[in-house]
């Protein structure tokens, strides 16, 4: 017996099934766009959803009030180094070591918060805090620094992340420095009406407590 061979045909497409593969394919790619998305460290990602807006910065002057939209956003390694491990600079006038450290921070491009010492209720506000009264004083994040050390600042600031040479926008303005003990205005005293009763004593407001917060320390 005699072994057949079947030969099969090649399949020739037609022009109206021709058009409807490329159609089909044509809808495809446009149904799984890719988006290439560069993130805010420089690293490029792919993805089919469209990117997310970035998160802005908002940058508030010494007296906590916002600056605006266009205030300069901080690299995303910084904001993440900052959110972390916040830098606080202690510091008083005619303190020679102050500017020292001040001048460092500045410097390496270091975002930090200045207090001052000018006042008793100051003072007694850092004693509080740092268990003396020596300058200057920085923390970064939990850790407390006392006196100036260009070595030992320069290692916990390594320690932490920050980086070793500059990275601010040019834009970038450091917030003024604001007082340890924010000054508590005098409440106007209630003036007298004549021929009018004086307010009885159950009216009158409650002394302030002040063991909560001794002295109106705001930090």
């Amino acid at each position: 017996m005699k072994n057949s061979v079947h030969q099969t045909t090649p399949r020739t497409w037609g022009a109206p099934a021709l058009c409807a593969a490329l159609l089909l394919t044509l809808s495809l790619a446009q149904a799984q766009t890719v988006y290439r998305i560069v993130g805010p460290d420089g690293k490029v990602t792919f993805s089919d959803k469209p990117p997310v807006a970035a998160v802005n910065v908002t940058t508030t002057d010494a007296g906590g009030k916002a600056m605006g939209t266009d205030a300069p956003t901080l690299p995303f390694e910084l904001r993440q180094v900052l959110s972390k491990y916040p830098v606080t600079l202690y510091t008083s006038s005619n303190c020679a070591p102050c500017g020292s450290g001040r001048t460092l921070l500045s410097g390496r491009g270091i975002p930090f918060t200045e207090r001052t010492v000018t006042t008793a209720e100051d003072a007694d506000a850092l004693q509080r805090i740092s268990g003396e009264n020596s300058l200057p004083f920085l923390t970064i994040g939990g850790q407390q620094i006392k006196g100036f050390s260009d070595s030992e600042w320069t290692q916990f600031l390594d320690a932490a992340g920050y980086p070793k040479a500059s990275v601010l926008p040019p834009q970038y303005r450091r917030p003024a420095p604001t007082p340890l003990v924010a000054v508590q205005k005098p409440t106007p005293a209630a003036t007298v009406v004549e021929n009018q009763p004086a307010v009885a004593p159950a009216l009158r407001a409650a002394p302030v407590d002040k063991a909560a917060n001794p002295a109106g320390i705001k930090f």
